[in-house]
């Protein structure tokens, strides 16, 4: 692993940072996405410190904006010629509608759509260093989740909790219809639940909320063992050629009767087309 390079977004905590540092263990170069320059910083220092591996670098992007997601592409194009695996990780959730500065949903932005965008704008190096993987994290909140073709953005009856279910559907069906439009490429695409995890993942919501949630912490999985999946889908050689999947503890699992509507596959991949203003990976 020790020529790969790995980029992995929202890595200054929680699971992005536990699988960060897991990837530095294994002597990768890991190239870790942040918002804040501070924050991450700390968590860049501290990988290096604690894994002896200084192959491990950080790019500043905000991943609420389209631009935000062009400039993480632009600098990690301007500092490195390969990309071996995309790790889609950066995620929140909220409680109350929120939008991004272009009028996004926040949640089906940053969950979703960041991901679809910054795929999309990588593709083409994943493809020169073929062999080459893309993990996309989702989670079985998927299981609650409607992608709604009309209301995708929930301008209607919203609800956090279902929100956050939507866009872990749409992370599935996305991963699905990606590893059909890259058969033959040499470029898998899988997705993963990492666990019930004890992060600040519901950090932006509701203080009371918020609170119950860091009292429950301590019966969740550490982010540690929530890395192991992620980890294993990015570099493991048992997965070599895996593609399409769902995967939890490490194996396969099936996912919706929704998640594998290939006609849903398809719909949501045109409205990311659409919204992102991007070129098509033909199917």
């Amino acid at each position: 692993m020790k020529d790969k390079v790995i980029l992995i977004t929202g890595a200054n905590s929680g699971i992005g940072r536990a699988t960060a540092e897991r990837l530095a263990e294994m002597g990768t170069t890991v190239v870790m996405s942040a918002r804040h320059e501070k924050r991450g910083e700390k968590a860049r220092a501290q990988i290096v410190r604690r894994t002896g591996n200084d192959r491990v670098d950080l790019l500043i992007a905000d991943l609420s904006t389209r631009d935000g997601i062009r400039s993480l592409a632009d600098q990690f194009r301007a500092k490195y010629d390969r990309l071996d695996v995309l790790i889609n990780n950066a995620g929140l959730m909220t409680n109350k509608r929120r939008e991004t500065p272009e009028g996004f949903e926040l949640q089906f932005f940053v969950n979703h759509l960041a991901y679809f965008m910054l795929t999309q704008l990588l593709i083409d190096m994943l493809r020169d260093s073929a062999p080459a993987r893309i993990v996309n994290v989702a989670s079985t909140a998927h299981s609650r989740g409607h992608l709604n073709f009309d209301d995708l953005q929930g301008k209607e009856n919203y609800a956090g909790w279902q929100m956050y279910g939507n866009t872990k559907l749409a992370n599935i069906v996305f991963t699905y219809e990606l590893a059909r439009r890259l058969e033959n490429s040499g470029v898998t695409a899988n997705c993963v639940h990492p666990g019930v995890v004890g992060t600040n993942l519901m950090r932006q919501y509701n203080f009371f909320l918020n609170l119950i949630w860091g009292a429950l912490r301590v019966f969740f999985k550490k982010p540690e063992e929530g890395a192991e999946t992620p980890a294993y889908l990015a570099t493991s050689p048992e997965v070599a050629d895996v593609r399409g999947k769902y995967f939890r503890y490490c194996r396969p699992f099936g996912t919706t009767e929704e998640s594998n509507d290939r006609d849903v596959q398809r719909r949501l991949w045109e409205a990311s087309i659409e919204m992102t203003g991007l070129d098509n990976i033909p199917a």
